[in-house]
This record gives C-alpha cells, sequence and structure tokens, in this order.
C-alpha cells in the first residue's frame, strides 16, 4: 500500500480559513485527491441555538409594528449574509427614504459580506413601505430589508 503524502501547509491554511470566516467545514478537491477540514460536531450542533434566540426578538418586533413582516408583500429579502448599509459613505444621505419612489434596479442599500460591498437592487419600481434593516446592523439570508408597494 502507498504511503499516503499529506500537505501540512495547506491543511493548516484551510485551518486558519475556517477559523476566519466560521465556516463549519472546507473541502478542496484538484484531480483525484481531495482534503476535507472540518470542525468537530459538537461545534456545528451548538451554532443553531444562538440563531434561534435571535429570530424570536425579530418576529416580536414585526408583530408589534400591526404585521407579520414575512407575509408582507412587496419585501425584498436578504440575498446573503453580511452587514447592511442604508448609504453609500457614512456622512452621506441614504440611498432610499420610507416615502421615496424607486424604480426596478435602483440601490435600495448595500451589504458588505466578505470585505466585498453588494448593492442591493429593487426587484421592482414603487413607493417606499418600510425599511426593516438598521444601518451597520448584520443581517441573514432571507431577512426583510425593504418593503416596496
Amino acid at each position: 500500500m502507498p504511503k499516503l503524502q499529506v500537505d501540512k501547509a495547506l491543511i493548516r491554511e484551510l485551518s486558519q480559513l475556517l477559523d476566519e470566516t466560521n465556516l463549519t467545514e472546507i473541502e478542496l478537491c484538484e484531480g483525484s485527491r481531495s482534503v476535507r477540514v472540518s470542525r468537530a460536531a459538537a461545534a456545528t450542533f451548538a451554532a443553531p441555538a444562538p440563531a434561534a434566540a435571535v429570530a424570536a426578538p425579530a418576529q416580536a418586533a414585526a408583530a408589534s409594528n400591526g404585521a407579520d413582516a414575512t407575509d408582507e408583500a412587496g419585501a425584498v429579502r436578504s440575498p446573503m449574509v453580511g452587514t447592511v448599509y442604508l448609504s453609500p459613505e457614512p456622512d452621506a444621505p441614504p440611498f432610499v427614504k420610507v416615502g421615496d419612489a424607486v424604480s426596478a434596479g435602483q440601490t435600495l442599500l448595500i451589504i458588505e459580506a466578505m470585505k466585498v460591498m453588494n448593492q442591493i437592487p429593487a426587484p421592482k419600481g414603487g413607493t417606499v413601505k418600510k425599511i426593516l434593516a438598521e444601518d451597520a446592523q448584520p443581517t441573514e439570508y432571507g431577512d426583510i430589508l425593504v418593503v416596496i408597494g
């Protein structure tokens, strides 16, 4: 049986990437070789509990606004996990305000993910009814950011 050659530097690099990105697993395939680096199973199962605790206040806030935000027509949802910015620069005015008329494709806000600024466009034209995202706050995939009517 041939001796397995392990690229320890690659494994260290992938492990460091796990720590930097808070991922639970990375797999790299090249030809017939494959390397998988994974965190312990206990860490994988511990992560969902805090997320559920965070979702409850968001649902309570939506209920206190008099409407269930998850059923909101015209909701623009976050396509990624990241940090929301409502304006292009810290001292600049926001991209949109409640009551503004927007056209399809117009930038509503920015989500920073992995040091990349991603413009989030309006999927349709209309009037901004609500802005549920807060500036410089984290967002999760699927969170309602803006409601356009």
